[in-house]
């Protein structure tokens, strides 16, 4: 059945979906009944419609600022910076940090966001210039009392925080400003996006003071 094919064939292209969950979720969806189908297919036709990015700290939203941003209990004292939207979810979903975020390459995303292109720019770790001009921006605009530095333990991951190390020397008085990285917890070319709740927590309270 070409039609049932085309469908697993682009399944399979999700994250985590491999030949087997991609034939069963198509069968599913082809034994469903044609509203329930209309409002499946309007979710992900709406995606780029509605979603943005929060032009303070990069998040994506349905508003601008994001409502992280704009909640008042917020802790503006302090500063998380993730590389992905992914991790900052994970940070969300399990309920352990109540400050703001900044995330990384959120000028990639935007990117996307505003364009049909299937560009895979998003999958791209490296930071741009304008990545770290974001960044710089929203430092200052903010000025935090401390910096948690949550990237992923892996290579581009270190690459990235050290050159936000260096990016943050450019701010005045940034000496007074205490930083800390995430520490044990996260093993090594792990991703925070898929660390559970205990993990996650040990982390974020073990995170080391770093010097300029």
């Amino acid at each position: 059945m070409q039609i049932l094919d085309n469908l697993a064939k682009e399944l399979k292209k999700l994250p985590g979906i491999g030949s087997k969950s991609a034939r069963r979720i198509a069968f599913f969806l082809i034994q469903q009944d044609e509203e329930y189908l209309k409002h499946f297919g309007s979710l992900f036709s709406n995606l780029r419609k509605n979603l943005h990015t929060c032009s303070q700290c990069g998040n994506i939203s349905e508003q601008d600022p994001c409502n992280i941003c704009e909640d008042p209990i917020r802790d503006k004292n302090i500063l998380c910076v993730v590389e992905n939207v992914e991790s900052l979810s994970a940070f969300e979903h399990a309920g352990i940090y109540n400050g703001l975020y900044h995330v990384l390459n959120s000028e990639k995303l935007s990117a996307n966001l505003d364009s049909d292109s299937e560009s895979d720019s998003f999958d791209d770790d490296g930071l741009t210039e304008q990545d770290i001009n974001f960044f710089v921006s929203h430092v200052k605009a903010l000025k935090p009392e401390e910096i948690i530095i949550a990237t992923n333990p892996k290579i581009e991951g270190d690459m990235n925080y050290y050159t936000l190390l260096e990016s943050l020397k450019s701010i005045k008085g940034h000496n007074k400003i205490k930083i800390t990285r995430l520490a044990s917890g996260l093993p090594v070319g792990g991703l925070i996006a898929f660390a559970d709740k205990v993990t996650l927590h040990t982390a974020l309270q073990s995170r080391m003071k770093v010097e300029l």
